[in-house]
């Protein structure tokens, strides 16, 4: 057997049903299916439309790139969910009178009518979701989620700069010319 084999028999196995991560990313799954359940059909929204319809009714005026920071979307998804809802009318494109080269949107009277229609099924939905837990377990809820979100952007930089660090080219030590390797193997 190999010595990469034996090192990939002998790592620990993920037991996803402890796993943090997947945790969330299985309930995150489960909340976003079952509200976009509510909107899909009636309205002809993706889950990204959704998001990104929310996320710029909070914060008019963004760029396509800040809704991704924002909400933490793949800029590609961002990019063609904003696409969608422009051509759908739902949307708005202009230029940032500070820099011209900069887009901004803003959600269109097209669009707040679809997000007024979907908040309330998306806040109703928190709320039943959130009725199993008492007031305090609530504000112990909201609280964990502040400190690991934090957290995890904390780890995420530290991980970036890392990968980044690993991936960077190594400074190449100056040659010794061929005559001075000749007379130090002399």
């Amino acid at each position: 057997m190999t010595r990469d084999r034996l090192r990939t028999l002998s790592s620990p196995l993920i037991k996803l049903e402890s796993f943090l991560p997947y945790r969330l990313s299985v309930l995150a799954n489960i909340t976003s299916s079952a509200i976009a359940a509510a909107y899909e059909q009636r309205f002809g929204l993706t889950i990204p439309e959704w998001r990104v319809i929310a996320v710029l009714m909070r914060h008019p005026g963004l760029s396509a790139r800040e809704v991704a920071e924002k909400s933490r979307m793949d800029a590609v998804a961002v990019s063609r969910a904003v696409n969608r809802l422009l051509r759908a009318g739902r949307l708005r494109r202009a230029v940032a009178a500070d820099d011209r080269r900069r887009s901004i949107l803003q959600v269109s009277a097209a669009g707040v009518a679809v997000y007024r229609r979907v908040a309330p099924l998306a806040l109703e939905y928190e709320h039943a979701l959130l009725a199993t837990l008492s007031t305090d377990d609530r504000a112990m809820l909201d609280r964990l989620l502040h400190e690991l979100t934090t957290r995890a952007e904390s780890l995420a930089v530290d991980l970036r700069g890392a990968s980044q660090a690993a991936r960077a080219p190594r400074a190449r030590r100056p040659q010794a010319s061929r005559e001075a390797r000749r007379a130090t193997a002399r």
